[in-house]
């Protein structure tokens, strides 16, 4: 949570146009990116073979981008986007059948490529080329897709999710999706930016967290959060102007130039079989759930904390409030992948959506609890006034309030 500039922990997405720099992020910064790397390799790449992988890889990042957009405000210019100036005032496609045809894209990009064949090679940053890894990665994502839209269309997540395993997703955490920074700037990771080369004090660990991990003798504890305070921790309070010295300050390692950013994990992957056997889109039921559950919690304890083993994850999976319980599964799981998803808030966010898993907190000032989803750019009722107008009606107004088609269980908190 933050010390002095609380509009942000109290959602106000106006002031900043919270929703409008997300949106141009992932569309200019992104997307039309992607647009134009598949326009580059179709009229410079020789090697056909090297060609399809190349664009069916950025096929799959590109559906992984789509995903989050859907997820974060629902019906998005789709069909019509991305197109330049040869539509300037696109369309907004309703979100679910939005998801139905990334899915298939990303269906398609899987049969595409081809390990016999090459692809990016060393200018591939995140896989180096490895076009298994990015068959993992495909495969991965649409086992998250098929886990969100579960309680919307069982069937065709059921399908989906046993195709996802079948295609094999990531099996360890070396097979994370991540993107490397460096120890020098202008490449370094915005985290170090924002907290140490600013100079400022701008932020300190939440009560919401701090709280919760006070209560779990959890090794992680000491490396997501300083000891600046002592043990136990001691959170902001959520959405209030914390004064910096007397609260706990976010951890070291989080706060290097060089920590990867991590866009998938095995982890999250565990957690996510975890939910697909609990809502019997794969096999094993309960038995199995508990299963990826601790994988989960130990894939993430192998990745943070040096020189933990076996027997201290065993121990910590055995304290009443870690231990898995299938009568209250969504709160087991989405507790502790939560905790997983540190430092990914965005991915936290949607986990919180699905499962309402852990409880939040209410921000100090606005009295607001968490919004479903963000609200659109701001300009763009001036810009694109007509299908704005009709994107805000399909969501029963653009309200942060409104939930994404495939939030429907939660009653929020």
């Amino acid at each position: 949570t933050t010390t002095t500039y609380n509009d942000e922990t109290n959602y106000d997405m106006v002031q900043r146009d919270i929703g409008g720099n997300w949106w141009y992020s992932m569309y200019v910064n992104v997307m039309i990116d992607i647009v134009e790397a598949k326009k580059i390799i179709t009229e410079n790449e020789p090697n056909a073979g090297t060609a399809a992988n190349k664009i069916a890889i950025l096929d799959l990042f590109q559906s992984f981008v789509w995903q989050v957009v859907v997820d974060t405000y629902g019906n998005v210019p789709y069909s019509e986007a991305l197109q330049g100036n040869a539509n300037l005032i696109p369309k907004y496609d309703d979100d679910a059948e939005i998801y139905a045809d990334v899915m298939r894209t990303i269906d398609v990009a899987l049969n595409t490529l081809n390990d016999s064949n090459a692809s990016f090679g060393g200018e591939d940053l995140v896989y180096g080329g490895n076009v298994s890894s990015w068959r993992k990665f495909g495969n991965t994502l649409k086992l998250k897709m098929a886990v969100r839209i579960a309680d919307v269309d069982a069937a065709t997540a059921g399908t989906a999710a046993k195709e996802a395993v079948a295609g094999g997703v990531l099996e360890s955490n070396a097979d994370n999706a991540e993107f490397p920074f460096e120890t020098s700037p202008p490449n370094t990771n915005p985290n170090w930016e924002t907290l140490v080369q600013s100079g400022r004090n701008d932020y300190v660990i939440a009560n919401t967290f701090a709280d919760i991990m006070n209560t779990l003798n959890d090794p992680r504890s000491a490396i997501f959060m300083a000891d600046n305070q002592g043990v136990p921790y001691k959170g902001g309070i959520y959405g209030a102007s914390n004064t910096y010295s007397e609260y706990t300050w976010v951890g070291d390692k989080i706060k290097e130039e060089d920590l990867p950013g991590v866009i998938m994990s095995y982890d999250e992957v565990n957690f996510l079989l975890a939910e697909a056997a609990e809502k019997g889109l794969i096999d094993g039921g309960t038995a199995a759930a508990e299963m990826y559950y601790k994988e989960g919690i130990a894939a993430s304890m192998y990745y943070w904390v040096p020189g933990v083993d076996q027997a201290g994850i065993d121990a910590y999976i055995a304290q009443p409030t870690v231990a898995y319980d299938s009568a209250k599964w969504n709160e087991s799981i989405g507790q502790q992948k939560w905790i997983a998803l540190y430092g990914r808030g965005f991915e936290a966010w949607c986990s919180w959506r699905l499962l309402d898993y852990p409880e939040m907190n209410i921000a100090a000032v606005s009295m607001e609890s968490v919004p479903r989803r963000l609200i659109y750019p701001i300009d763009e009722a001036q810009v694109n006034g007509t299908n704005y107008e009709a994107a805000k009606s399909a969501m029963g107004g653009d309200l942060k309030s409104n939930r994404v088609f495939w939030d429907v269980n939660g009653q929020g908190n």
